[in-house]
């Protein structure tokens, strides 16, 4: 219902490219630039410095994009809520999630879900905790789930459950002959680490600060950002990790990898995120009811 205008100027703002614009709105470069055009004429103002092959927001298009943002924000909640008049739960749902949740926590949910409400258009964007948290902030996404909980002071949290992490290591490796680990003693082997930015590298930070081992003393060997690749390397022998055991389950079962636990135990929350100034729809609040309800039942069974 918004004007198609705001919409093609909130898209090259936001990717500050043409081209990418015309892409994700699934139109040409030259009708996105007749749009921006039409846009500009009518406010009488330049929205875009374009120079050099490179374009960046004017002042004037710094408060055209706020205004952009709130009007595109209130267009979506009048659809919804018209939507949510007919009585049927229907429409996009745009989730965001951390790596392990988002891999091996919520797939499964959200085809549960989807199943129950079949009219219900699922999305789902997988990244670290810090991407998916920058999303919901600008409002790209209606919900995300992270490691622990937002520092983002425009978002509102949610704990929906709790994880534990444990070392993991290949059968051959010697910490897999230990009942459990001290965080003392992982200084002394090669450890494999999620990337800067991940909400379990931070998590894991923390952990080790608090037990009176610095992070700077691990002996890193690799950073990687898929708990995939990081599953592969540790099973060649090169090190350890430490991860959820949500995680590793499918190896753990066949015995590719050993998990150990850590002592004192190393346990994190999963939580929801959104915005805390929109209007939640019936929709984006149910899924959240959902999946705080699965995720604490599969909690209390993993006990």
């Amino acid at each position: 219902m918004a004007d198609r205008r705001l919409q093609v100027f909130h898209a090259v703002a936001k990717h500050l490219s043409f081209t990418k614009a015309a892409e994700t709105l699934f139109m040409t470069q030259p009708a996105v630039t007749f749009q921006i055009k039409q846009l500009e004429e009518h406010l009488n103002t330049r929205l875009f410095d374009r120079a050099q092959g490179r374009i960046a927001l004017t002042p004037a298009g710094q408060v055209a994009l706020e205004y952009a943002q709130r009007i595109l924000a209130l267009s979506a909640e009048l659809d919804t809520r018209l939507k949510e008049m007919s009585g049927h739960a229907a429409g996009p749902l745009m989730i965001g999630a951390s790596m392990t949740i988002g891999e091996y926590v919520l797939p499964r949910l959200i085809g549960e879900f989807k199943a129950s409400f079949p009219a219900v258009v699922p999305t789902l964007f997988v990244g670290n905790s810090e991407a998916v948290q920058e999303r919901v902030a600008e409002r790209t996404l209606d919900l995300g789930f992270i490691e622990s909980g937002s520092p983002l002071p425009s978002l509102q949290s949610e704990v929906c459950c709790e994880d534990e992490l444990h070392v993991v290591c290949a059968p051959t490796h010697p910490l897999a002959k230990e009942a459990f680990t001290l965080p003392a003693s992982l200084t002394q082997h090669a450890y494999i680490s999620r990337e800067a930015g991940s909400g379990t590298r931070l998590v894991i930070d923390r952990y080790l600060q608090q037990v009176g081992v610095s992070p700077d003393s691990m002996n890193r060997v690799v950073e990687l950002g898929s708990p995939e690749a990081i599953k592969g390397l540790v099973a060649t022998g090169m090190g350890f990790a430490i991860m959820s055991r949500v995680i590793a389950a499918k190896e753990l079962q066949l015995g590719s990898l050993i998990q150990v636990p850590l002592r004192p135990a190393l346990i994190r929350n999963f939580s929801a995120v959104y915005a805390r100034e929109r209007f939640h729809s019936k929709l984006v609040a149910g899924f959240l009811a959902f999946a705080k309800t699965q995720l604490a039942a599969a909690q209390r069974l993993a006990a």
